[in-house]
């Protein structure tokens, strides 16, 4: 459990400020967020190689503030997969036990299920140059799941990989740390590592916790525009609007168009009823497609707009298209201080179906989810 941790470096920049989580046992949870975010000096306060400042960093029952580093029984796996060149596999994952004199046998038995959890038994006499980067960072592995710790410390351990092994590594990690219930804190900066791994997220920016909860809740709900921007991708399309409310549901004026907003979105978020006005809409890519592609769609709840371009990705399409509507964004994916609104039209980006024929300079009509619409305070940017 993290209890109002802070790190203030000297000068006065604070890393990260008031964090409190608590981490249940067996948990696999993820921090996440841009860099410079706090979320790697967090994951050192809790490993013990940075000073705390302020608050109290519990594991296990105990308060290890004070302890060293290898007294938190923790193990911890880096981006630079730190493995011994001179030392075999088999040496690399054993080290630890070997300092600590275990008996031969014992060593060999837990080397050898280790390896067998790992895949790693044909390579257990090479040594980390003769293997390719994911056999390495599956020795890094071994080396903190032998010593049997009770949390794993994960800080970008799939940084240094390609596209194709960061997606089959990702997928061994978590099936690993099911397999063993270890509960494991796990830093990147790769909101879909984040997404697609963690059975909770949390979310920082400039050493804040923004939002914590599932994968699932945290892309539905986002608590706020940063949230909304960061998950996602692509991003969601964010607009500074204006809501009309009657009895039946409301209606969403964007520039020059207009939604209606049924009476289901209302039922979900009760709180809109006292927003009327200028509001923030979102509007996520895969919550549009061409129209002629549903059939029967509510004219009142399409939008029609003139293409600049498309990406087709063969399971489906990016559909680049200027909308009419003053744009409100984060004013810098790095330092998100403010919301920023644009003076005219801006891009958006639908996320289409495989059949759709649209074509650059083409003008269509674009049926929009209505009921996933996602709206936020003009003001703070906090969700409604």
């Amino acid at each position: 459990m993290l209890s109002g941790l802070t790190k203030r470096y000297t000068g006065g920049v604070t890393a990260v400020d008031n964090l409190s989580i608590e981490v249940e046992d067996g948990e696999f949870l993820v921090l996440v967020g841009p860099s410079g975010c706090g979320k790697s000096t967090a994951l050192k306060m809790i490993a013990g190689l940075e000073e705390v400042t302020a608050g109290e960093v519990w594991i296990g029952g105990d308060m290890v503030n004070d302890y060293a580093p290898r007294d938190r029984d923790i193990a911890m796996v880096f981006q630079s997969y730190a493995l011994y060149p001179h030392m075999s596999v088999f040496d690399n994952i054993a080290f630890s036990l070997q300092i600590a004199k275990l008996p031969k046998p014992e060593i060999e038995q837990r080397v050898a299920e280790v390896a067998r959890i790992l895949q790693l038994e044909p390579y257990l006499q090479r040594r980390p140059g003769n293997l390719s980067g994911g056999q390495r960072q599956r020795v890094a592995m071994g080396r903190a799941i032998i010593r049997q710790p009770a949390v794993f410390l994960m800080d970008e351990p799939l940084s240094n990989l390609d596209a194709k092994l960061r997606v089959q590594m990702r997928s061994e990690i978590a099936q690993i740390q099911d397999r063993l219930k270890v509960t494991t804190v796990y830093v990147t900066h790769d909101q879909v590592e984040a997404m697609t791994m963690g059975d909770r997220v949390a979310l920082m920016r400039d050493g804040v916790l923004q939002q914590i909860d599932t994968p699932t809740n945290i892309y539905n709900r986002p608590a706020n525009t940063f949230v909304a921007s960061f998950i996602g991708s692509p991003s969601m399309n964010l607009y500074r609007g204006r809501l009309e409310n009657d009895d039946t549901g409301g209606r969403l004026y964007l520039g020059k168009c207009q939604l209606a907003v049924p009476a289901s979105v209302y039922q979900e978020h009760p709180a809109l009823k006292g927003h009327a006005g200028e509001i923030i809409a979102g509007i996520r890519p895969e919550d549009m497609d061409d129209a002629t592609l549903v059939p029967g769609h509510p004219a009142d709840q399409r939008l029609r707009a003139p293409v600049v371009l498309t990406e087709s990705l063969g399971s489906d399409q990016m559909v680049h298209f200027t909308l009419d509507a003053p744009i409100a964004k984060v004013a810098d994916q790095d330092s998100l201080d403010e919301i920023v609104v644009g003076d005219g039209s801006g891009i958006c980006i639908g996320r289409f179906g495989a059949r759709s024929t649209v074509r650059a300079g083409q003008t269509i009509d674009i049926a929009v989810d209505c009921g996933r619409l996602h709206f936020f305070d003009a003001a703070s940017g906090l969700a409604i």
